[in-house]
């Protein structure tokens, strides 16, 4: 099948004289009619390879007619086309060829997959911006028409997306018929296509002239948001952001307000949520004047509404809504129309509800000030942290840092050590670990004394607890402790802590030991590793665990850029030496490979450094790549692992070759 190439589909395609210039076409209809799918993707991936052998007259006349005559195939093989051809205009010959690709991106534009679809439309919008006005009108345009007036519904959803890059180029009379296209489509019988009309209207509203926004989009947009179909009214609200910007207030009172009066009130929650969702747009393109009057109204209406999706949505706009009301009268109206329905759902029945609230709540105490907020904001903080919901009581303490801007952290300790205690036991490990992200910032805000007679315990309570990825980040969160707090702090109240686990009968508690050492031993500075933390890790290489072993000789290793040149020399090596003989294979891998970083630290330092002789392990775990070796090194093990020094060079050849791989005859 050569389609509309009209060639073979082998070598012999290239013709009797042996010139082989047509097989990269010749491969690709091949590889095109694999059977295998991964195949036919790679093909069309390589599709501007091939377009660059063929040249841009033979990509026109021999590639895009392939393309458009013979495709059908797996949706991700037409992705991948879709998406090519949106960068082809330099392939065919520049933007003097652009409506070349029109054909193809035509065809995908029309097939059954959503994702297809938007990806041929995303092309052509692409593509639009290189045609000159009279291409545009002689190829675009057309296209265009013949996609709104499509049989299949698929079509007609697709034009949607195009009448805005075509319509400012467009001449008077054409702007006319395109006006008329999009009003057909936004009445059409299939709701799909209204609501891809609905999801554009905005779009094309910004692109018309303000005479045609009021005689032809506002209509459009009234019909829509009163259609039968609730999943084509809530895209109607969101082109009400758009098309609000371009209108004056008194065109916005008039033409659009009584629609979304409506669309707030609703039957549909969905509608309702929308509005909710997109209420900050819509008070910044209403203006001061339509907020006050018209949309705090609604907003209250929505904070109390039935559904709890609709409260939620409404509840996280509250703080953004005080944001954008004018300065002067922002307090007052949050205090008097805002404040009494944000009470109410701090009890709310649904945590959702109550989640969403507390995330943006605090916010508030900056826009109210220190006085209202101890007044009325900090009863509704204190029940919040009591609340039942992990969620919520995790919300107010990750926006602690607002509070304490406007009152200080003080006035909600009382209140805030019990919830931190239950959100440190929470069952949920992912509770517990967001705590514990907090907990450098709440250590801040506290201070030292208040901490270490409050707080330090479950900090060091978290260091055993049995899921690992929790230990992990108290490990990481002593470290930003040791660095608020200082090395002083760290050696008389973490140190010995830390140290004392060492003696754990569980293995995972002592290897904890050492990450704490690995992290903490940067913060502390070199007296305290040295003299603390080193004799520790040095006694633990004696563990009857093979595991803790292997983590002695990757802690010696982090922490012995760290210490100095005697206790690397007196201490340190002879340790690893001996681990490097252990009979545990790992162990041995990870002994030696400390014992290369330290040799390299003595080396620097100047020290005379004896070879170790010993032989590096061929064999690691699964999470590690065996060490390169270097030059002339030889292990007596058999084969080692190297790295060349002519990678570089070989990823070179490598790319070369698959440039030309079209060009090559194969079997």
């Amino acid at each position: 099948m050569a389609g509309a190439s009209g060639l073979g589909t082998g070598p012999g395609a290239a013709g009797g004289d042996g010139d082989d210039s047509l097989y990269p076409i010749a491969v690709l209809i091949d590889e095109l009619r694999n059977e295998d799918v991964q195949l036919r993707l790679n093909s069309i991936k390589k599709l501007s390879t091939i377009a660059l052998a063929l040249g841009v007259e033979r990509t026109r006349s021999e590639l895009l007619p392939f393309l458009t005559d013979t495709i059908y195939d797996e949706d991700e093989v037409l992705l991948a086309l879709a998406e090519q051809l949106g960068n082809f205009t330099g392939l065919v010959g520049g933007p003097d060829f652009a409506h070349c690709l029109l054909p193809p991106l035509e065809n995908l534009a029309t097939v059954e997959e959503t994702v297809v679809r938007d990806k041929a439309v995303e092309s052509l919008r692409q593509i639009s911006q290189e045609h000159t006005p009279v291409a545009l009108e002689a190829y675009f345009v057309p296209l265009v028409k013949r996609l709104a007036s499509g049989d299949w519904f698929t079509s007609r959803t697709s034009a949607c997306g195009l009448f805005s890059v075509c319509y400012p180029r467009a001449s008077n009379a054409v702007k006319a018929e395109i006006r008329q296209q999009f009003r057909s489509l936004c009445s059409d019988d299939t709701p799909m296509v209204r609501r891809a009309a609905a999801s554009k209207l905005g779009e094309f509203a910004k692109v018309l002239e303000l005479d045609s926004v009021k005689s032809e989009i506002v209509p459009l947009f009234t019909n829509l948001a009163s259609d039968e179909q609730d999943s084509v009214r809530l895209l109607a609200v969101e082109a009400c952001v758009s098309i609000a910007q371009l209108l004056s207030q008194d065109d916005l009172e008039t033409l659009v307000m009584p629609t979304l009066r409506q669309a707030a009130e609703d039957k549909s929650w969905r509608v309702r949520y929308m509005v909710a969702d997109k209420f900050s747009e819509l008070q910044k393109a209403m203006g001061p004047k339509i907020t006050l009057n018209d949309l705090i109204p609604a907003f209250q209406n929505l904070l109390k509404d039935c559904e709890a999706e609709v409260r939620a949505a409404a509840a996280h706009k509250v703080k953004e809504l005080g944001e954008n009301l004018p300065i002067e009268d922002r307090e007052t109206i949050i205090m008097n129309q805002i404040l009494p329905y944000i009470k109410e759902l701090v009890s709310d029945t649904s945590p959702h509800v109550k989640s969403a609230l507390a995330s943006v709540i605090m916010g508030l105490s900056t826009i109210l000030g220190k006085e209202n907020t101890i007044e009325h904001l900090l009863p509704l903080f204190l029940a919040q942290l009591k609340d039942e919901c992990p969620e919520v009581r995790l919300n107010i303490i990750s926006n602690l840092d607002c509070v304490n801007e406007v009152i200080g952290i003080r006035q909600l300790s009382q209140s805030l050590l019990p919830a931190i205690v239950e959100l440190a036991e929470d069952a949920k490990w992912r509770v517990r670990l967001a705590i514990i992200e907090y907990m450098p910032l709440l250590a801040g805000q506290l201070g030292v004394e208040f901490f270490d007679e409050k707080l330090n315990s479950l900090c060091m309570a978290w260091l055993v607890d049995h899921v690992y990825a929790i230990r992990e980040a108290a490990t990481n969160n002593l470290m930003k402790l040791v660095q608020k707090f200082g090395t002083e702090w760290a050696q008389n109240t973490i140190v010995p802590k830390v140290l004392v686990m060492a003696n754990d009968p569980n293995y995972l508690h002592r290897m904890t030991t050492l990450f704490c050492i690995n992290a903490l031993s940067e913060a502390c500075g070199q007296e305290i590793t040295t003299k603390q933390m080193l004799p520790i890790v040095l006694k633990m290489a004696g563990d009857q665990v093979a595991n803790v072993r292997f983590n002695v000789a990757k802690s010696l290793q982090k922490i012995g850029p760290i210490l100095d040149t005697n206790a690397l020399q007196g201490e340190v090596k002879p340790v690893l030496q001996k681990l490097g003989q252990d009979e545990d294979m790992d162990v041995k891998y990870f002994a030696q490979e400390a014992i290369s970083v330290v040799a390299q630290r003595l080396r620097k330092l100047d020290f005379p450094v004896k070879d170790s002789g010993e032989g590096s392990v061929p064999r690691a775990d699964k999470n590690h790549f065996p060490r390169p070796r270097v030059p002339g090194e030889d292990t007596g093990k058999g084969p080692v692992y190297q790295l060349h020094g002519d990678t570089r060079d070989t990823l070179a050849q490598l790319e070369i070759a698959e440039l030309v791989h079209f060009s090559q005859s194969r079997d």
